[in-house]
C-alpha cells in the first residue's frame, strides 16, 4: 500500500473519530442543561458514569494524532488540520468534564434544603446560547465555514451578561437568606461552568479558522 494512500486514509479515519467524539460531547452538554431545570436523578447518574467515554476516546485521537505526526510528518494544510485536531480534542474533553461538572452541582442542589431559594433562577436563556455556540462551532468545523465560526465570538458576550444577572440574583438572596449559602453557591457555579464551555467553544471556532485559513485567531476573555 502506497504511503500516501495509508496517509489519506489515516487523516479520513480521525475526521470520523474527531466527528464522533463532537456528536458525543454535543449530547452531553444537552443534557446536561436539561439536568439544570429536571434535576432527574438517573440521568445525573447517567451523565458521571459515562465520563470515561469520552476520556478514552480525546486518548485515542490523540495518540492517532501524534503516531500520523511521527510517521509521515506532515505539512501545510495537513499540519494545519492534525494541530487544530489535537487543540480541538482538548477542548472538546474539557467541555465534556464541565457537563459532568454541572451534574455533580445539581446533584448536591437537589439534596440542599435550600434548593426552594434558587428555584426561581431560569439557565434557559443562557443554556441555549451555550447549545447553539456549541451547534455553530461543530457546523463550523464540519464544513470548513469560517464565518460561522467567527459568529460564535457575537454570542460570548451574552453568555457573559447571563451570569453577571445570575451572579447578582445570588447575591440578592444570600443577603436574604444567609444561613442558607450552599445551593446558592452552587447555582452560581452552574453559571461558572456554562460560563467556561462557551469559553472552550469559542477556542473550537479559533480552531476551525486557523485551520482553513491558517491564521492564528485570539478572543480576549
Amino acid at each position: 500500500m502506497q504511503p500516501h494512500y495509508t496517509f489519506h486514509i489515516e487523516l479520513q479515519n480521525l475526521n470520523k473519530k474527531l466527528l464522533s467524539l463532537t456528536a458525543l460531547v454535543e449530547d452531553r452538554v444537552r443534557k446536561a442543561t436539561t439536568l439544570i431545570v429536571s434535576q432527574d436523578q438517573d440521568l445525573m447518574q447517567q451523565i458521571i458514569r459515562s465520563d470515561y467515554e469520552i476520556d478514552e476516546m480525546e486518548i485515542e485521537i490523540e495518540e492517532d494524532c501524534l503516531k500520523i505526526l511521527a510517521l509521515h510528518q506532515p505539512v501545510a494544510s495537513d499540519l494545519r488540520f492534525i494541530v487544530a485536531v489535537i487543540k480541538i480534542n482538548s477542548d472538546l474533553e474539557r467541555i465534556a468534564d464541565i457537563a459532568v461538572n454541572i451534574a455533580n452541582r445539581v446533584q448536591a442542589i437537589s439534596q440542599s434544603p435550600s434548593k426552594h431559594l434558587v428555584k426561581p433562577i431560569d439557565f434557559s436563556s443562557m443554556s441555549q446560547t451555550v447549545i447553539s455556540m456549541l451547534r455553530k462551532s461543530l457546523d463550523a468545523l464540519v464544513h470548513r465555514d469560517v464565518a460561522m465560526a467567527r459568529s460564535v465570538f457575537l454570542e460570548d458576550d451574552a453568555v457573559d451578561s447571563y451570569r453577571n444577572q445570575i451572579y447578582h440574583e445570588i447575591k440578592d438572596i444570600i443577603r436574604k437568606h444567609p444561613e442558607h449559602p450552599g445551593a446558592l453557591i452552587n447555582t452560581y457555579l452552574i453559571a461558572r461552568h456554562l460560563e467556561r464551555m462557551a469559553d472552550w467553544t469559542t477556542n473550537i471556532s479559533e480552531e476551525v479558522i486557523y485551520l482553513v485559513e491558517g491564521v492564528i485567531s485570539r478572543t480576549i476573555s
